[in-house]
């Protein structure tokens, strides 16, 4: 339906003068050479002006001269003929106002004389709920849709390429710069790089597919064939998270076998990390005890404990322990070697024989050497782990190559934390000893790792030199500190955290840079939900049948204005009527629209017979309008629905 219908019945037009329009001594109404043309006055120029156009195009001279608003035309110019022919004013109240739209003449039987050329400046207003909203402005497109000099009556052609001129893939008429774009940049590139590499924090790009894998991992489901149980005690979805070819190489618990899942929880939809001791059994409660201890610790370089239960789902007495599960977290022996040794020994260490065998079968050597800067950086990690767990009275037990994951770059999460304490809850152990024995596998841990190789943990003494050699002697006196150390856990800890302290200040800058790339990454992705909340709006109110008949929502309605929009931004086509896939165009009128923006456009009716020309702060306002009657709709009638 038209905004601009056809008349359909008769009416005598009268001036506002208040004579009869039909008078025959005067000569028919002409449309005069010096009358501007409105495509200059709409568009800025007319692409007719050397091919016969008959209005009057302003010279170089006459640009300078001021054009008068169209709120001063509108207020100083007299009633049209056209104006008869508006849309209807609909107001909120129920009240229809009458109008004598109905009782038009048709085109044949006005003459000349009848004839008045339409105002451009011509507005229409609507009412809305805002009352900052200004009225909405509509005029038509092109002096050629009313041409006098065609015996008096309406043209019943128009210039496909002028229409077209709104629907171009090469339109140019942004003239104003964004209230603010897509992407901001509060942080200074210059301190936060985002193209570079940064100690805990890669590249833009690598964060970007980080994230994706680690989602994807999340989402992998089980290799049939496995044999698992569907449920356990509340999990589901159990996936393998080591792969394991022969008996030798499964990994142990002291004197029992251990195997990781990750695991769906039924209850929160979230994965979980689910170790399973096998065989083993649990007679008393007071063996869950340490455990409830471990799942109040929160630290940022522990895995936190969720639960841990006891289940018979694989045919056996296993103890289930439940973890936050990290997605594509690696250990620190997959992280820095490139294969695993060929077995453990009881208390869970390396067994190292005959070099390093590759998960292949093929023997290899150790990766490139780990930098000075990155083994100061998990000391610091690991010591922040010790002083928080020691100081709530529990010992870590679990300092291990195998046992420490590698969640990030350069990002360290003690894990398998307690369940050594439910495996050993039968045999009395001085909580001083265990203590101890945590900065003893420490300095084992420092010593495999500067020496790049995981079987010096297990005679450290003898590659205390190659460490001073190879980094220093402060990281050789760490170590050598760590493992033969004496006197109270406590008297320890503190000289452990005396020996760091100068190293605290680079952590620091470096955690802190990483602060700052993450909110950098952040603000470019936090538009996203704001121009998602924009469309959703738009599918909310756009083509909603149960408002077919209301006049608000019709054609000639406030809510007309919301559907001409959405042909605007998204269904554009080119002067050869192909669609326009301009993704830059709908993201620069979405950030306009939710700004609120001054900035005016023309809106053409799909059968390009009208126009509207609004701002973007106007076609806010109603659309905020409509969405909130929405909203308010369907709270009312949840509320009926529950009487």
């Amino acid at each position: 339906m038209s905004l601009f219908a056809r008349p359909s019945s008769a009416v005598q037009i009268v001036r506002p003068d208040g004579t009869s329009g039909q008078d025959d001594s005067k000569p028919p109404r002409k449309d005069s050479v010096q009358r501007q043309c409105r495509n200059v006055m709409i568009y800025g120029s007319c692409k007719f002006q050397d091919k016969g156009c008959l209005f009057q195009h302003p010279s170089d001279a006459d640009e300078s001269l001021v054009q008068p608003d169209a709120a001063t035309v509108v207020a100083s110019a007299p009633l049209t003929a056209q104006a008869v022919n508006a849309p209807v004013f609909v107001p909120k109240s129920a009240t229809v106002v009458p109008t004598a739209v109905d009782s038009v003449p048709p085109p044949d039987s006005v003459s000349d004389a009848d004839y008045q050329q339409p105002d451009v400046s011509y507005e229409y207003g609507y009412p809305s709920e805002d009352p900052g909203v200004e009225s909405l402005g509509m005029q038509m497109q092109d002096a050629s849709l009313y041409d006098d000099q065609q015996d008096g009556h309406y043209a019943s052609h128009y210039d496909q390429a002028v229409m077209d001129t709104f629907y171009s893939g090469t339109q140019q008429s942004f003239a104003q710069p964004l209230d603010y774009h897509l992407y901001t940049a509060p942080i200074p590139p210059n301190f936060a790089p985002s193209s570079t590499d940064i100690h805990f924090m890669p590249s833009s790009s690598s964060i970007r597919e980080t994230l994706q894998a680690r989602s994807h991992a999340i989402g992998i489901s089980n290799a049939a064939g496995l044999g698992l149980p569907e449920d356990v005690s509340g999990y589901h979805t159990l996936t393998p998270l080591e792969t394991v070819s022969k008996a030798s190489d499964r990994r142990k618990f002291g004197n029992w076998f251990s195997t990781v899942y990750r695991a769906i929880n039924s209850n929160d939809g979230h994965a979980y990390c689910l170790r399973r001791v096998e065989n083993f059994r649990v007679t008393q409660s007071v063996a869950f005890a340490p455990i409830e201890a471990w799942t109040k610790l929160r630290h940022p370089n522990i895995v936190s404990i969720k639960e841990a239960f006891t289940s018979r789902a694989f045919g056996d007495n296993s103890l289930f322990v439940a973890y936050a599960y990290h997605a594509n977290a690696k250990t620190l022996a997959d992280a820095h070697f490139k294969s695993k040794p060929n077995g453990f020994n009881a208390n869970g260490h390396y067994h190292f024989q005959h070099g390093y065998q590759g998960r292949g079968g093929h023997h290899s050597h150790a990766t490139q050497a780990i930098s000075e800067r990155t083994i100061w950086s998990y000391i610091t990690q690991i010591a922040s782990a010790l002083k928080r767990a020691h100081g709530a009275g529990l010992a870590i037990r679990t300092i291990e190559l195998t046992k420490i994951l590698v969640v990030g770059k350069n990002r360290l999460r003690i894990g398998s934390c307690g369940i050594f304490d439910v495996l050993s809850y039968d045999i009395h152990q001085d909580l001083a000893i265990l203590l101890h024995d945590d900065f003893v596998m420490f300095g084992r841990l420092i010593v495999a790792l500067c020496c790049n190789n995981p079987s010096a943990a297990l005679q450290p003494d003898k590659y205390l030199d190659v460490v001073g050699r190879s980094y220093g002697a402060d990281l050789k006196n760490l170590a050598s500190f760590l493992l033969h150390g004496a006197g109270p856990p406590a008297l320890k800890l503190q000289q452990l955290c005396d020996s760091i302290s100068g190293r605290l200040f680079a952590e620091v800058d470096d955690a802190h840079d990483a602060v700052d790339r993450l909110e950098g990454e952040l603000m470019s992705e936090l538009e996203n939900a704001r121009l998602f909340r924009l469309i959703c709006k738009f599918g909310f109110i756009n083509e909603r049948p149960e408002f077919a008949r209301e006049l608000r929502w019709s054609d000639t309605g406030d809510r007309y204005i919301i559907k001409l929009f959405r042909d605007y931004v998204f269904h554009q086509v080119d002067e050869n009527g192909n669609p326009v896939v301009n993704l830059s165009h709908v993201l620069t009128c979405l950030n306009k629209l939710d700004a609120g923006a001054e900035e005016k456009i023309m809106l053409v009716a799909r059968d390009e017979q009208s126009c509207l020309v609004v701002s973007y702060k106007d076609i806010k306002a109603c659309m905020e309008s409509a969405f909130n009657e929405l909203a308010r709709s369907g709270t009312n009638g949840a509320k009926d629905g529950y009487r």
